[in-house]
């Protein structure tokens, strides 16, 4: 579910995060519990290589044995990106997860409970993998300017998409009413005010 108008020469795609654990079988089975799609399993160079990727994303995690210098559970503060942080969170205790409460962060204030408004980027969520590996969910609808290069627009999955298609309905059916008639070509009107949010530039009047 992507558009795009250039090519991916020079591109650099984050595609792996490697957590540090004690147990690679507990791991497992903690991110398979998630509904995490597991990638690979396989002996490699004398050791394991475990793969899983979260539902919609294009970074995937690794499992690597802990270390001195990354004793198991020393990853902080790893950021799942979600639409709506109420429904991803109920999503988590389904499968047993321990979340800690809805809070915001915003440019004015913080405090529980999601951010004032919803605004985007400011409610958040956290839990943590059986070695202490941090997680945090966070809530974004609308990307900041320059975040999303104008000539991309990805949708990862489909639950992402409809959300996205949702907002467009809903700011067309304002535009209609502002306009007094109906616009024949709202397809067009979508396209465009999807990929506006994406890329944090001025939605179709």
């Amino acid at each position: 579910m992507t558009t795009t108008d250039n090519g991916d020469s020079g591109a650099f795609k984050l595609e792996v995060v490697t957590l540090p654990v004690a147990d690679l079988d507990r791991a497992k089975a903690f991110y398979a519990g998630l509904g995490w799609r597991l990638d690979a399993d396989f002996a490699l160079a004398g050791g394991r290589a475990i793969q899983f990727t979260p539902p919609g994303s294009s970074c995937s995690i690794h499992f690597a044995p802990g270390t001195e210098a990354s004793p198991p559970g020393s990853a902080r503060n790893l950021y799942l990106i979600v639409a709506d942080i109420e429904r991803a969170r109920d999503e988590l205790t389904s499968h047993g997860v321990e979340v800690g409460e809805i809070f915001h962060r915003t440019l004015e204030e913080s405090g529980d409970g999601p951010a004032p408004g919803r605004a985007t980027y400011g409610s958040l969520a956290a839990f943590s993998d059986p070695d202490g590996n941090g997680w945090l969910l966070q809530e974004v609808t609308t990307r900041l300017p320059g975040r999303i290069d104008p000539g991309v627009t990805t949708y990862t999955s489909v639950t992402g998409l409809a959300d996205a298609m949702r907002r467009a309905a809903a700011a067309h059916g304002e535009h209609e009413q502002r306009t007094g008639e109906a616009d024949e070509n709202w397809p067009d009107w979508y396209a465009e005010y999807m990929a506006s949010e994406q890329a944090g530039t001025e939605p179709p009047k």
